[in-house]
């Protein structure tokens, strides 16, 4: 049990440093004289609630999927290395992926209970740098799903480039001449 503490005081002061960061955390501690490591756990807990029972599980869900990579993907691009871009923007890849089969199967998976609790947790493991959650889905599903059909997918993004072109050109025509377009 004196183990369990101990691991919780180091963690506890862990998170005291690191939220002790961001001014405004500090701020909310002085003003109030509670600390901000009760404020962020009973924030963190509160989301993982609402989450949860799902009370705006769709939103909060995709506002954890969205606002902390985002966030962490301008990092990167503005860092002089490039280990960290190669990273987000392999969770973006995967993000994406995992948006477009959640878009297929959406009418069923609201129906099983805590979709969204279990939603937060793949996508907390697919964007945390700990466990590299989306770098595993990308090389072992969808690189080389995306390597053996490679050629396919080019000769058809390559034909509607054309009919896309070919619209583009007419619609240039057409305006330009004044004629209809047929």
């Amino acid at each position: 049990m004196e183990n369990i503490q101990a691991k919780a005081r180091l963690y506890h002061a862990q998170l005291d440093k690191e939220l002790s960061k961001v001014p405004q955390l500090n701020q909310f501690q002085a003003a109030t004289g509670v600390p901000k490591t009760y404020l962020a756990l009973g924030g963190g807990a509160f989301f993982i609630i609402m989450i949860f029972f799902n009370f705006a599980g769709k939103l909060l869900s995709n506002l954890l999927g969205w606002v902390y990579p985002s966030y962490r993907s301008f990092k990167a691009l503005e860092s002089p290395g490039h280990d960290d871009d190669k990273q987000w923007l392999t969770y973006w890849a995967v993000y994406g992926f995992v948006s477009i089969l959640e878009s297929f199967t959406d009418i069923l998976l609201y129906w099983f209970p805590f979709y969204f609790f279990l939603k937060t947790v793949l996508l907390l493991w697919l964007m945390l740098p700990t466990f590299n959650g989306a770098t595993t889905v990308y090389t072992r599903i969808l690189r080389p799903f995306l390597a053996q059909h490679r050629g396919q997918i080019d000769s058809h993004l390559d034909r509607v480039k054309a009919k896309v072109s070919a619209v583009a050109s007419e619609l240039d025509t057409a305006t330009t001449t004044g004629a209809s377009i047929h």
